[in-house]
């Protein structure tokens, strides 16, 4: 080989050497619904180009079954709402997706398991598409499905994120018949976003809310109301020296909060927040299996987006929809699996609070995980 093809091989070689690690180098994670003034956001996060086509990547639902304690039996046809913005136009298709995958019973418009309408209740027109709400639509109904499989799912979907739209997409879930309300939205509380309160409280009706996916911060919106049961985010992994086979603590971006305007209910009785704190009670939220064709396939996501909705299917489950209120949790606290490890402060390892109950895990209540994680179906 002569000089001249020698010293362009070694330019390839320098340069290859250059590129490589930029070229090979993963994309970070992102939140689905970056956080805007004057909006809730979904809470998912994903890694764009993570989808694949061939099978699922993250926990799916028999996983999530083993690790809390699901029975085998069939459960009750509660209806669970979703309350979400903007349309998922291939929702139920990829809903058929992840069902089959599980060995789950089919939940079609043509059963009368799947329901999807505007927020207003009806069927058309349905309000503009949107990717990264369609992403969390997609795993808030495979989550209830996980959940609770013989529940029927309504899902209601607002015009935009806006607090007003939201409200009302929550009173249609009620009035079209869910027992329990999923949100898998939120904002950090504030005056304008509390002027809606009163849209998830429903006589005999169960809401439940996600906890944020931002740590230890400001209490979020709806999640910080005493009539809302606020769910928090576990990071789960198999664990075969324990006798239940799994092992779960606090997943580093769940969120938790001490609220700065909802009074302290009676039913929660921690010491170093004066008024509600956030969360109640928790569930994996960490590498979650959905199948999301418009992302590719089969896509590994996380967030208190996939604990609240599969807590939302639980309650479901139980029969005791709309008895079931946060003092219940509290007062069932013995029926839940302690979480005792973790924090959710990802700068700085509980320093954030002190090393505080607030925003690290430990024995007995704790902000990150509430009163633990289901076991079963008592606690509900």
């Amino acid at each position: 080989m002569n000089r001249r093809w020698l010293g362009v091989l070694a330019a390839a070689v320098a340069a290859a050497a250059v590129l490589t690690p930029a070229a090979s180098a993963a994309p970070a994670p992102r939140a689905a619904c970056p956080e805007r003034p004057g909006v809730l956001r979904c809470l998912t996060t994903y890694t764009p180009g993570a989808a694949r086509a061939f099978g699922p990547a993250g926990w799916g639902a028999d996983d999530l079954a083993s690790a809390y304690g699901l029975p085998a039996s069939a459960g009750p046809d509660t209806v669970v709402g979703i309350s979400i913005a903007f349309d998922a136009p291939n929702l139920e298709a990829d809903l058929a997706a992840y069902r089959a995958q599980y060995s789950l019973p089919p939940c079609t418009t043509a059963n009368g398991c799947f329901r999807k309408v505007n927020q207003q209740g009806a069927a058309t027109p349905l309000p503009e598409v949107n990717f990264s709400w369609a992403m969390e639509s997609t795993l808030d109904v495979s989550m209830v499905s996980a959940a609770c499989p013989s529940c029927r799912i309504l899902v209601v979907e607002g015009n935009s994120p806006g607090f007003a739209d939201l409200a009302e997409t929550a009173d249609t879930a009620v009035r079209l018949g869910a027992k329990v309300v999923s949100n898998s939205y939120g904002a950090r509380e504030n005056g304008a976003a509390l002027a809606y309160a009163s849209h998830y409280q429903h006589p005999g009706v169960t809401v439940v809310a996600s906890s944020g996916d931002s740590g230890f911060t400001a209490a979020s919106y709806p999640a910080v109301l005493a009539s809302t049961v606020a769910v928090g985010g576990t990071s789960l992994a198999r664990d075969p020296d324990s006798p239940r086979g799994w092992a779960e603590q606090a997943w580093t971006y769940g969120g938790s909060g001490c609220s700065a305007y909802i009074a302290k209910p009676k039913w929660q009785r921690d010491t170093h927040c004066g008024k509600r704190t956030v969360a109640d009670v928790s569930a994996a939220a960490e590498d979650i299996a959905i199948h999301y064709a418009d992302a590719g396939g089969w896509l590994p996501v996380s967030g208190t987006s996939a604990s609240a909705p599969f807590v939302a299917g639980m309650i479901g489950r139980s029969g005791h929809a709309g008895v079931t209120q946060p003092a219940a949790v509290y007062a069932n606290a013995g029926s839940f699996t302690d979480v005792t490890t973790g924090h959710n402060d990802p700068a700085g390892a509980g320093k954030k609070c002190g090393g505080d109950y607030l925003c690290v895990a430990g024995p007995g209540y704790d902000a990150p995980t509430g009163v633990g994680v289901p076991n079963g179906l008592a606690g509900f």
